[in-house]
């Protein structure tokens, strides 16, 4: 019964920050985008891949390598 009413209230949740986003999206003013933009929020989202999947690399290799066990002959 708690499962359902996390559910339904996280649905809530989504369908109001939907419903309020569309709401602001429809007020604003139509906005054009220049070949500049358009660059920068490519690099922006390139950068943001490669800075992501380098990360997570490394934390595969971190585990892989065993850097994440716990050192029990310490103390």
């Amino acid at each position: 019964m708690k499962t359902i009413g996390l559910l339904a209230f996280l649905f809530c949740v989504l369908a109001g920050a939907a419903v309020g986003t569309w709401l602001l999206w429809d007020r604003l003013p139509p906005v054009e985008i220049s070949l500049h933009g358009y660059l920068a929020l490519g690099l922006g989202v390139v950068c943001s891949l490669a800075l992501g999947i380098g990360l997570m690399r490394l934390v595969y290799i971190s585990h892989r390598r065993g850097y994440d066990e716990t050192d029990d002959t310490i103390g």
